[in-house]
């Protein structure tokens, strides 16, 4: 079976996971990465891009010799050396054997030659295909972020829960004031998410637990954004969604009901601290608005602070309980403990 290709290639969705050739993602977790990225590699591959179809315009109208295939080539695989890298396509088998000898192969193949420069051919149509993708390939992405920059930004980060009902809560008033915008601002171009996909449903052999099979949906996707759409949508309906730290602006992802604003990566400037007891500190230092699980922990934090102070714990023992009690909060906040242990903080009242 042939490998996956940049612009065709296949994903398994099942429950609240996605398999990229048997690699096990939360739905949401590839959108997060691509969030990520820095801005620099697109707007390289865009100038990569910009070299290469130079370069194929060239090899088509003047100079049609090996050379000049080989030349168009290596300004492809210039762009293939930054595409493949990225998230999505760094988990899949890619058959980069074929992209990376694309021209030498097609320039060596008279009838296909011939085909792609006969402007009336399928072969010269699928060409075209191939070349538009690419141009377009990095704006695709640039939009893609910035939709959901604003969305997750403006509709999402005010709610007061992350379950998979308040994000489609928020999503609907989105969709709504979008659509309503879209109306007066363009009036011919109907707001809708709706992307082309091959859909089939295939059972498949569970990953780590031998002999255990399941149901999944297999998408084929012709755009790597249109693959994004799906796995960021499908991972609100199950309760996932990225959200910026609130400390080093980062993305990270949010399962199915946990809510906390601070990621768990090393903190700027730290070197072990993550950003989750960096805004912990911070969190207590400066409360506004807190529930009544945040006044709890406001007080453990005080007095944890307190006995750091007075030298009875050392630093390392004050950072391990600030975090615990955050560990706390965050179950608290998530209702995870009104039934079981009642406050969560107990075990800390009797810090002095």
């Amino acid at each position: 079976m042939a490998g996956d290709m940049f612009d065709r290639f296949s994903a398994f969705f099942t429950g609240d996971t996605v398999f990229l050739d048997g690699t096990a993602f939360p739905l949401g977790q590839l959108t997060t990465d691509v969030l990520n990225l820095d801005g620099e590699v697109l707007r390289e591959i865009d100038r990569r891009v910009n070299n290469f179809i130079s370069d194929v315009w060239t090899l088509l109208q003047e100079e049609k010799t090996d050379n000049a295939a080989r030349s168009t080539q290596e300004r492809l695989n210039a762009v293939w050396n930054l595409v493949f890298d990225l998230p999505v396509y760094r988990s899949l088998r890619l058959d980069t054997e074929t992209a990376r000898n694309l021209f030498p192969d097609l320039l060596s193949d008279r009838a296909k030659w011939l085909e792609v420069l006969d402007v009336d051919s399928e072969g010269h149509r699928m060409f075209e295909e191939f070349l538009s993708g690419l141009e377009y390939f990095a704006e695709s992405l640039r939009n893609f972020r910035g939709q959901l920059d604003g969305m997750l930004e403006l509709y999402f980060e005010p709610l007061s829960r992350r379950s998979a009902d308040s994000y489609a809560k928020g999503y609907t008033v989105y969709f709504t004031e979008t659509a309503a915008a879209g109306e007066l601002f363009f009036p011919e171009q109907e707001f809708e998410q709706r992307f082309s996909v091959q859909l089939c449903f295939v059972p498949m052999a569970h990953p780590t637990e031998a002999g255990k099979v399941f149901l999944a949906e297999k998408l084929e996707f012709g755009y790597l954004s249109h693959f994004l759409y799906t796995e960021f949508y499908r991972g609100l309906m199950a309760g996932n969604a990225p959200r910026r730290c609130h400390n080093c602006g980062r993305y990270f992802l949010l399962t199915n009901g946990y809510h906390t604003c601070y990621c768990n990566n090393i903190a700027p400037g730290e070197t072990k601290r993550t950003c989750r007891k960096v805004g912990a500190h911070r969190k207590a230092n400066h409360p506004q608005g807190l529930s009544p699980a945040g006044v709890e922990y406001r007080k453990v934090y005080n007095r944890l602070k307190a006995r750091k102070q007075r030298g009875k714990i050392s630093k390392e023992e004050w950072n391990t309980f600030v975090s615990q009690a955050q560990k706390v909060l965050d179950m608290a906040e998530r209702g995870e403990l009104s039934k079981k242990c009642g406050s969560g903080f107990v075990r800390f009242s009797k810090i002095e």
